[in-house]
């Protein structure tokens, strides 16, 4: 039997287990083999990313061969991903988190064979010591070598005594490079920065909400970033960005109707999605998409995410394509919302302006959902970026008991201390009479929140994010 099959464990699971850095992964890797030598399923995309490892969509493969027992290498970070095996030998992994945050400078070590791979996020310092001759080391990553993805490339002494690494081999007896000598120790390194989030839309609402939640994101408004310009596809370097998020939309919901709305409509809501796909499948960008209760017909009373479109206005027709176009970005949420309701003029400030004025409304009854208010939304979509469920669609509204327009603005009067028997209840159909370009509204806009819920985000009851904004609203 040829030595090296002595040290592979055969026949063991395949499993995925965290480790002491945050994102990295080691994974236990089965291996079938007998006195020819083994096989092993070495990257098993399915079966691996059911059981928690990312998809980084990997773009090379890469294999380093190390003759001699003692050769060490290290300890660089790139701005990409790693996936690390071993095709032959075995080898002393050390990695230490060298990105810009709390767990800078902690540092796992482990023993790699055959039967084993490590899973290294961006921005971690990997470095390796070959424990027997012809070791050989693989990895893919999911970014091609720039020279200005060089110039971000961040090292570290592989003898730094601050990070304290426990080489098996003492390093005055192994085999490294004069550059490998001379990294700097961490008390000299700039640790890496993290991608960019961009924020798209953020002077709205929704997006005034976004940076509050992401401090540290690039936000970026219509009159400034044109996203329905082709042109933006290569006007900046996307590799340097890992989330855009777009919370930018057409919303004049009537205008849309018109001749010049609905060209407008179509060219924010669904042209310039496709200038965002194409962005984040070209450069593996996680997309994340604000979608609209309007994309259904409000036929049935409660919507899931599973419900096929039935738009019945020109505004909801363009939101439904934009969700299909946002949908073939590999890496996308689409947070699907109803009654927006945030820093900026809406619904419910209208309704207290009213109440102040001592005006006794007529409000549409026959229009069913919740209200969502946009700090909770923000934070919902937080929540996605952050703990990376299944890629694809989560409605995120308020939570609680849904009710009609004329019921919400009856609250607003008995909160700000006015006779909620002010505001009087009207259909739609009575209240639209006898105006022009009016797009017919769906009458349940209620979403279903038990996907959102089961991927750990509890959306806040309305009723309650109601009270809390009107006593901060003057």
């Amino acid at each position: 039997m040829p030595e090296n099959l002595n040290i592979i464990e055969f026949g063991k699971k395949l499993e995925i287990n965290k480790t002491t850095i945050p994102g990295m992964l080691l994974i236990d890797i089965p291996v079938n083999g007998d006195s020819r030598g083994w096989f092993k399923e070495n990257w098993q995309n399915e079966k691996m990313s059911q059981l928690g490892l990312p998809e980084f969509d990997p773009v090379q493969n890469n294999i380093s061969f190390n003759a001699e027992k003692g050769v060490t290498r290290g300890i660089h970070a790139e701005p990409w991903d790693k996936y690390i095996s071993i095709g032959s030998g075995k080898i002393f992994g050390a990695w230490v988190d060298l990105r810009k945050g709390e767990s800078f400078g902690k540092v796992f070590t482990a023993e790699l064979d055959p039967s084993k791979a490590i899973f290294v996020p961006s921005g971690v310092g990997n470095s390796f010591q070959a424990l027997e001759n012809n070791t050989i080391y693989t990895y893919l990553v999911n970014d091609h070598w720039s020279a200005e993805a060089q110039s971000q490339y961040t090292f570290l002494n592989l003898a730094d005594k601050t990070v304290g690494i426990k080489w098996p081999i003492p390093l005055d007896q192994a085999i490294l490079s004069d550059k490998d000598k001379n990294h700097p120790e961490i008390d000299k390194v700039t640790p890496m920065p993290p991608k960019k989030t961009l924020i798209i839309g953020s002077n709205g609402q929704l997006g005034k909400a976004l940076q509050i939640e992401f401090p540290e994101a690039e936000g970026v408004d219509r009159d400034t970033f044109d996203v329905s310009d082709s042109n933006i596809i290569n006007e900046r370097n996307w590799r340097n960005y890992e989330t855009i998020i777009n919370a930018s939309a057409y919303t004049a919901v009537d205008l849309a109707e018109t001749a010049e709305g609905r060209i407008d409509s179509w060219k924010i809501n669904a042209y310039a999605v496709s200038n965002l796909a194409k962005i984040a499948i070209k450069n593996n960008i996680t997309l994340v998409h604000v979608s609209s209760d309007y994309v259904f017909d409000g036929s049935t009373s409660e919507h899931d995410e599973n419900e096929p479109f039935s738009p019945i206005n020109v505004y909801g027709q363009s939101k439904a394509a934009g969700d299909i176009i946002a949908s073939t970005a590999p890496k996308h949420y689409i947070a699907r919302t109803s009654w927006l309701i945030g820093d900026g003029n809406n619904f419910i400030k209208t309704m207290k302006s009213l109440a102040d004025k001592g005006i006794k409304p007529k409000v549409v009854n026959d229009q069913i959902g919740r209200l969502t208010f946009a700090d909770d939304l923000a934070k919902g979509i937080k929540h996605l970026i952050e703990t990376k469920p299944k890629y694809g669609t989560y409605n995120i509204t308020g939570d609680g008991k849904s009710a009609d327009w004329s019921t919400i603005a009856s609250e607003v009067y008995r909160i700000t201390g006015h006779n909620p028997d002010d505001v009087s209840g009207v259909s739609t159909k009575e209240y639209y009479k006898d105006k022009d370009n009016i797009a017919p509204r769906p009458l349940q806009s209620t979403l279903n929140l038990n996907k959102i819920k089961t991927a750990g985000f509890n959306p806040k009851d309305w009723q309650e994010s109601l009270i809390e904004y009107l006593n901060k609203t003057n």
